[in-house]
């Protein structure tokens, strides 16, 4: 396998932000002529990993509750991040969306990277929550919109039924704190420089051809090697 270099991006499927930055993000990936030399992997970031279901708050109440303003306040506000949205190609249905816990989704994010389905099931989750009005920790729906992207029922079920990727979950979170992020999205490119928030695409796309050619220059340097007595695997000892 040909190596490729890394992006590593941090995110929580109930951030209307990432979803914005993913979108921008791939539409400067799109336009990199080596693309094909990329790899995009996707870590686990919960904003409030103890948020739980409440069926009687709508997604405007509680950003405004969160925020110590008003409900009036909330709505206009988010007016302008649907906007942003639309400019992203995106369609923010904020009056639909769900506040529920994301644990079980990053769980199933993180199964995914098994199968290398990860960009799949981050987008099917994205434009289930904002669009589609989803409720994202109902295990039914999961299962469902996981087996959409190409994960097979049982695992799914497998790991809905268990505590398994916990763990996982929580280690990308303190993983990309320790690097400095506060908050999501976060990207990280080659593991040397890294861009915060849902940036426009020519922002990710001067830090795609920056950390390409440095990559590039370090995967092609020499290495001296002093020479001495070797065996080949051709049989050849001198």
């Amino acid at each position: 396998m040909n190596a490729k270099m890394r992006v590593d991006i941090w995110s929580d499927i109930m951030c209307p932000f990432c979803y914005i930055g993913k979108r921008n993000f791939e539409k400067a990936l799109a336009e990199f002529p080596a693309k094909d030399s990329v790899e995009v992997v996707w870590h686990s970031f919960q904003l409030n990993p103890d948020l739980t279901y409440q069926p009687n708050k709508s997604f405007y109440d509680y950003v405004a509750e969160l925020k110590g303003q008003t409900r009036e306040w909330s709505i206009q506000v988010h007016k302008t991040l649907v906007q942003t949205a639309k400019y992203a190609g995106l369609d923010y249905r904020l009056d639909q969306a769900k506040v529920t816990n994301s644990l079980d989704a990053h769980r199933l994010i993180q199964l995914a990277k098994k199968y290398n389905l990860t960009n799949d099931l981050e987008e099917r989750f994205f434009r289930a929550y904002f669009t589609e009005g989803a409720l994202l920790s109902d295990h039914q729906t999961l299962l469902t919109l996981s087996t959409e992207t190409g994960l097979q029922p049982d695992v799914v079920k497998q790991v809905l039924q268990s505590d398994l990727y916990k763990d996982k979950v929580r280690q990308d979170a303190q993983r990309v704190r320790q690097m400095g992020a506060t908050g999501v999205p976060f990207f990280v490119f080659n593991q040397t420089q890294a861009v915060s928030g849902a940036q426009q695409p020519k922002v990710f796309a001067q830090a795609l051809a920056a950390a390409y050619e440095q990559w590039v220059q370090t995967k092609n340097e020499k290495i001296d090697i002093v020479g001495g007595a070797v065996c080949t695997p051709e049989g050849y000892c001198n």
